[in-house]
């Protein structure tokens, strides 16, 4: 019997190495002859742990396994899902960034190589740098990390500055409430995002790549360092890529754990050893980056894109989605939620299609009463907003953001204003200080709201005032976008802010 359990973290917290330990033990007692594979997670996060079974019609599927089911399992008693990819929530999707996570053992590169693994590589060694970034344009790509910057111009800008060296720097510090893609590809298809480094490197002369990776994600280092190890040993990484290319190789740096070292001037002061403070802009990072050299910074996400970019065609990836947001996204459903997980589909889902008949609606079974997407710097949207397509150009019309694509849903009994009054905190806590409206405007946002708690209506025009402040004077996103879910809290929200609705009746 062949037998897959995750090694995914959510799967692990939930005792998928105890599950793995039982099966092997209770294999050994009945005789059985089984081999167990630590694959990655299928993203189906309410279902772990789940094991799935190899049979002649493909891998069936045991969900919320216990250490007591081993027994059951292996004498075929144990009552299963079906086939794992007919199970709805995973059926419907439209799976190109993670198309083997879950599939396959991680760390055997043959296996990846089997799946389609290195394709992409292989047909970029083919090609002319200019060809490469052009490759990119056409896909229409934008970055994974919030911003939603095209991907090819970025490459482009790096590509045609002149330097000694150049580098490639992949920000995997995943600080959103609600996210864990990044986290989930790292554990479960590394040698994907090495990959995707590889060719940013080829495209843009670039020779050496980091991983800054958070401090937070143990596991996701463990697997990511070994992951590298074995692309230098088998040649993907080092003097000559795959025997027939340039130079490139990439080593992880774990950060110390900062929300703002999310943003890439900070990141990349942190890679240098320095403290995780923003940058004034210009020079940009693609010109003066890490050590003061051009330097491509994207987003996990974003860089294990790249090989399924080059592996089928930019046509075929912008075949999908809607707009200008070309390709597929990672969804991630977290917070109240029945069905929480990671949900990739093309842009363009509405948002209450996703909430309500791909999540399931809310755990508790309360009516939802919002959605915040884009993280703790994201917009709270109600259900109203519901009918808006997934798509950035589109949430920004709803003076809303995508972000890392991070959907937090709270039920009925949420209340607003003390949403409203995390959000400022949590960016005086995280802010690092650099400029004055982040680090004075959030603690200020505080006392304000609390000002408003307490039946203050001259406090709502300050808060109003304030936001707008921080909005247009920050130096970065996470002074500038911490108004979002304070004014959509107290905008769509008014029963929970009872003085500011008095006030504008």
């Amino acid at each position: 019997m062949k037998i897959y359990v995750s090694m995914d973290s959510a799967a692990k917290a939930v005792g998928a190495d105890e599950v793995a330990a039982a099966i092997e033990t209770a294999a050994r007692t009945k005789g059985i002859d089984v081999q167990i594979v630590r694959n990655g997670s299928r993203g189906m996060i309410w279902l772990e742990p789940l094991v799935e079974v190899e049979t002649e019609a493909g891998r069936v599927g045991f969900g919320n396994v216990t250490p007591g089911d081993a027994g059951a399992l292996l004498d075929g008693a144990l009552p299963d899902l079906g086939l794992v990819e007919d199970i709805p929530f995973f059926a419907r999707q439209t799976r190109l960034t993670f198309a083997r996570c879950g599939r396959t053992n991680p760390l055997s590169l043959d296996e990846y190589e089997a799946h389609g693994g290195l394709a992409g590589l292989r047909r970029a060694l083919g090609m002319e740098r200019p060809e490469m970034v052009e490759e990119m344009k056409a896909s229409g790509l934008r970055g994974r990390g919030g911003a939603g910057f095209p991907t090819g111009i970025k490459w482009d800008t790096v590509s045609q500055a002149e330097a000694d060296q150049k580098y490639i720097v992949c920000n995997a510090d995943e600080g959103d409430s609600g996210t864990f893609a990044d986290r989930m590809i790292m554990e479960g298809d590394p040698f994907c995002l090495i990959e995707g480094m590889v060719i940013a490197g080829l495209a843009t002369g670039a020779t050496k790549g980091f991983v800054y990776l958070r401090s937070e994600y143990p596991d996701a280092i463990k697997v990511m360092n070994e992951a590298v190890r074995i692309a230098q040993a088998r040649g993907v990484l080092g003097g000559s890529v795959l025997g027939q290319g340039p130079a490139f190789d990439m080593e992880i740096r774990v950060g110390a754990g900062a929300y703002v070292c999310g943003e890439e001037t900070s990141l990349l002061n942190s890679l240098e050893g320095k403290r995780g403070i923003v940058r004034a802009k210009p020079p940009l990072p693609a010109l003066e980056g890490f050590m003061g050299k051009p330097t491509v910074v994207n987003n996990v996400l974003s860089l294990a894109t790249v090989p399924v970019i080059f592996e089928k065609g930019a046509e075929h990836y912008a075949s999908f989605g809607l707009g200008r947001s070309r390709g597929t996204m990672p969804i991630q459903l977290a917070g109240n939620i029945k069905h929480g997980g990671l949900y990739e589909t093309a842009f363009g889902l509405p948002l209450g299609e996703l909430v309500n008949d791909i999540g399931g609606g809310t755990a508790s079974g309360l009516p939802v009463k919002a959605v915040q997407v884009g993280g703790p710097l994201g917009a709270y949207l109600p259900t109203d907003q519901f009918d808006t397509p997934f798509g950035y150009e589109e949430f920004d019309g709803q003076g809303a953001l995508i972000g890392h694509a991070g959907v937090v849903v709270f039920d009925e009994g949420a209340d607003m204003l003390k949403m409203a009054r995390f959000a400022m905190e949590f960016c005086a806590v995280e802010s690092c200080g650099k400029c004055t409206p982040c680090r004075i405007g959030a603690v200020r946002g505080m006392e304000t709201i609390d000002r408003i708690g307490q039946g203050d209506a001259s406090a709502v025009e300050l808060l109003t005032d304030l936001c707008e402040t921080m909005k247009e004077g920050s130096l970065c996103a996470l002074g500038g976008f911490t108004p979002y879910p304070v004014m959509s809290a107290l905008t769509h929200f008014p029963d929970d802010f009872p003085v500011a609705k008095e006030a504008a009746e």
